[in-house]
């Protein structure tokens, strides 16, 4: 049997899981191998899974299932308000300046993209608040990377992304926020050339949920998981 992804925590309410990065989350017409809930089903062998938080298809990391209703009601509740720490990883492009970033630009749609599902900062935006803290900077073939830890403060769509890019540190291969959306185009229809794949370096851009902590049922739940072997390639 394939390997649906790799579960690093289950009990009677609970299945937190490593989602592999290019895996959707919801579900698709090509079967249910294709996204992460589908996957779910088949793990559990019933259709009450429930995903708590989503991450974007090159995004790897921690994924909570809660397997009822009522638990997924209590917990959503959490994971919609401040009440959960998460952190994540992204090696970005170049040497970020100071050891510590706090980036508070409001998001909202890019008007001026040819992608639709682009955000960009504006003023009129929803606010949306990320912190990041620099672990490591070093050169990769010659060109200078930073790997940073980082904490989304709301729960914007493409937050940590937009964000960086903002800042000028877009995530090393993502190729929506990179230097050419005109790439995420030509990926969507699969006609990416090899330029494009040798400009993005890595095959999924490097952002990965690496741990996620939270209080519930009088109980301090605290889960983290490593990012994979490709993240993992572009570190000195």
């Amino acid at each position: 049997m394939a390997v649906l992804f790799d579960v690093v925590h289950e009990d009677d309410d609970l299945l937190v899981v490593d989602k592999p990065a290019g895996l959707v989350c919801h579900p698709t017409k090509t079967g249910e191998m294709s996204s992460l809930i589908g996957r779910v089903r088949l793990h559990l062998g019933h259709g009450d899974g429930r995903l708590v938080n989503r991450l974007d298809r090159e995004t790897s990391g921690l994924v909570v299932i809660a397997k009822s209703a009522a638990v997924a009601g209590e917990l959503g509740r959490l994971f919609s308000g401040s009440a959960i720490h998460k952190t994540y990883w992204a090696v970005v492009d170049g040497h970020v300046a100071t050891d510590d970033l706090v980036m508070a630009g409001a998001l909202g749609n890019d008007d001026e993209s040819p992608v639709a599902i682009k955000a960009c900062v504006r003023d009129d935006g929803a606010a949306a608040e990320t912190h990041a803290r620099v672990i490591q900077r070093w050169r990769h073939a010659g060109r200078p990377l930073t790997l940073l830890d980082v904490s989304p403060r709301t729960g914007r769509k493409h937050q940590i992304r937009i964000h960086l890019a903002h800042a000028g540190h877009p995530i090393v291969g993502d190729k929506l926020y990179g230097e050419d959306e005109e790439r995420y185009l030509r990926f969507v229809v699969g006609a990416m050339t090899p330029a494009d794949v040798q400009a993005l370096r890595v095959t999924c851009h490097a952002l990965h949920a690496r741990r996620l902590a939270w209080t519930w049922r009088e109980r301090s739940w605290a889960f983290d998981v490593p990012p994979h072997a490709e993240f993992l390639s572009l570190l000195p």
